[in-house]
């Protein structure tokens, strides 16, 4: 047996050779090797006992997945538009001309690849960059070098500088979530006393909704799948926080986790679960470790595993498993499938996951923040949940502030608080707009900063994007477009043709090349994605584009080439290669007008 065999058999045998683990032993292998190796398929395939060609749809699924070789040093930039507004294009092409290699190509002595990715979740402490997983934050030109210089020596990541790959929490404001603190063990310690019911009553008195910007009644969705009879029932948490400018979620797994962790098992003692699941973005690889550590301490304190507190027959665990870079596993449906080891493409919705989920049992997804509220809730009660907010909006809300501020990071406000109230506590001047739930979210002008932070006005996941008045708006509509267009799943024509019918768009626009025929095309695009799309993805895709036309105007006239129509594609110039190969060049050779 070699060694590459004698590694999947191990691998495969520590976890059970379960093919619903298939996406795990893919991201294993893929930091072993820097790519699945084609004979890892073969052997993954025959022992698994399914064809090789449902293995390569996962590889070529997953972007942090590869065919090929990435070498020694995988090297990924952050490409959300602030870290663009930081300079990361400049430091990219700086670090690949100082290792001499090409972006996104592996270098001939497979060393090194430098390539970029999709937001890292470090917007506050950028530009950033991920090396094999690691964060690298805080980049200016000076680290630059000293990752170059490391890179050529050949230095292994572990004797990398440690002031590297720190990551602050970076609260800048707390409020009742991150001030009032509860002691491990006490909300399943008032679910062992007053019953599930008790806990139910007090969620829904709370007015507690999901905090991942849908805003459905956590109390509801919890009892709704408690009540669906089944063998088997499961928590799954969502953590895989791809939305562009969102991280608040990588601070509550870094220092909030125990208490994570809590909303997740009192959720299993109210439906009946003995499985929890947390799917962890791969961006948030290095959170691992420790949030294993935090898992068996709290093994050890009796608060998971068999007869929980020494209640007989309360048993419950929780899985840690890994994305691989795929925003559309943030949908829930999707991340089921990726749980599943499958490709993260949605479910034709009904059924819910509260009736039909994982392994198609009743299943609570919730994401952190969620989880995170629920267990605090349920030990301070319902009244100090709603002792801040609106009549429609209880509680507060977690923010991940960035872009043109003085002080971006972790903002917790009630629920009602003004767009004009969080641009002055986080010392934003001269905005010209802001960007709030991500890139799917709503674009902002100043005449409507009045505006709250609320399911009733404006619902957000998370993210509070800020553009000065020197930026360039159409930049931001340009790097969401190529966001959408590389994420789409590719299931729904919508997503996958729209998004890149609109990406082009974009780029015509930006190229002067526009004219106002092509604006329109873009909204009756927008229109189609929106109304036909498969999922929440496709839908939402278009909303920077329709925002920006409809509330910023000028960043799309001003670069308007005449009020005709001009073709995107020249077909006479397309058959340049042709007729160089022929050597003709003659009038009959060229497409004529008319």
């Amino acid at each position: 047996m070699n060694d590459l065999e004698t590694t999947i058999t191990g691998l495969l045998s520590d976890t059970g050779n379960s093919s619903d683990r298939l996406l795990q032993y893919l991201c294993t292998i893929q930091e072993i090797y820097s790519h699945i190796p084609e004979e890892v398929v073969e052997l993954l395939a025959e022992k698994l006992h399914i064809p090789p060609v449902q293995i390569y749809g996962l590889v070529d699924f997953y972007s942090f997945l590869h065919r090929e070789a990435r070498g020694d040093y995988d090297i990924l930039f952050s490409d959300n538009i602030t870290d663009r507004m930081l300079g990361n294009q400049a430091l990219i092409n700086s670090l690949c001309n100082k290792l001499g290699v090409k972006r996104g190509e592996p270098r001939p002595d497979n060393r090194v690849t430098v390539d970029v990715t999709s937001c890292t979740g470090i917007c506050d402490q950028g530009p950033a960059m991920l090396v094999n997983g690691r964060v690298v934050s805080r980049l200016d030109e000076e680290r630059i070098q000293a990752i170059a210089d490391l890179v050529e020596a050949g230095t292994s990541l572990a004797n990398w500088p440690e002031s590297f790959f720190v990551v602050e929490d970076n609260i800048q404001r707390r409020d009742i979530l991150l001030s009032d603190l509860i002691f491990d063990g006490s909300a399943i310690e008032n679910l062992l006393k007053n019953g599930s019911d008790a806990i139910l009553e007090v969620l829904e008195l709370s007015g507690l909704r999901g905090r991942g910007g849908a805003g459905f009644m956590t109390a509801n969705k919890w009892r709704f799948c408690r009540d669906t009879e089944a063998d088997e029932h499961y928590v799954v948490c969502n953590a895989d926080e791809g939305e562009p400018g969102t991280f608040k979620d990588r601070v509550l797994l870094k220092s909030y986790a125990d208490n994570l962790f809590e909303g997740m098992t009192l959720c299993a003692g109210v439906i009946g679960a003995k499985k929890g699941l947390l799917y962890l973005r791969g961006e948030y690889r290095y959170l691992v470790e420790a949030l294993e550590e935090t898992l068996q301490k709290r093994r050890d304190n009796k608060l998971l595993g068999e007869n929980i507190l020494g209640h007989e027959g309360f048993d419950f665990d929780i899985e840690i498993h890994l994305g691989a870079g795929a925003y559309i596993c943030g949908e829930e449906s999707a991340l089921i499938e990726s749980l599943e080891g499958k490709r993260g493409i949605p479910r034709v919705r009904p059924p819910f996951p509260v009736t039909n989920g994982y392994l198609e049992k009743p299943t609570v997804v919730n994401n952190v923040e969620t989880f995170f509220a629920a267990a605090k809730i349920s030990v301070l009660g319902a009244d100090w949940f709603w002792s801040v907010g609106t009549e429609e909006s209880y509680g507060t809300k977690l923010l991940s502030i960035s872009g043109d501020c003085s002080r971006p990071g972790i903002y917790e406000f009630p629920f009602g608080v003004s767009i004009n109230e969080i641009l002055e506590a986080c010392g934003a001047d001269d905005v010209q707009a802001v960007q709030v739930a991500g890139a799917a979210g709503t674009t902002i002008p100043p005449q409507e900063f009045n505006r709250t932070i609320a399911f009733e006005d404006i619902a957000t996941a998370g993210s509070f994007m800020i553009f000065s008045g020197q930026r360039k708006l159409i930049d931001m509509v340009q790097n969401f477009a190529h966001f959408f267009c590389h994420e789409s799943c590719g299931l729904c024509t919508p997503c996958r043709v729209g998004g890149s019918l609109m990406k082009d768009l974009v780029e015509k626009v930006i190229a002067g090349h526009a004219t106002r025929y092509d604006l329109n095309e873009m909204r009756n695009i927008g229109l189609v994605m929106k109304q036909t799309s498969h999922c929440g993805l496709g839908a939402t895709a278009p909303n920077h584009v329709l925002d920006t036309l409809h509330k910023f105007p000028y960043i799309y006239e001003q670069q308007l080439a005449h009020a005709g129509f001009e073709p995107a594609f020249d077909l006479d110039a397309a058959l340049g290669a042709a007729r160089e190969i022929t050597g003709r060049n003659d009038a009959d050779a060229h497409i004529k007008d008319g």
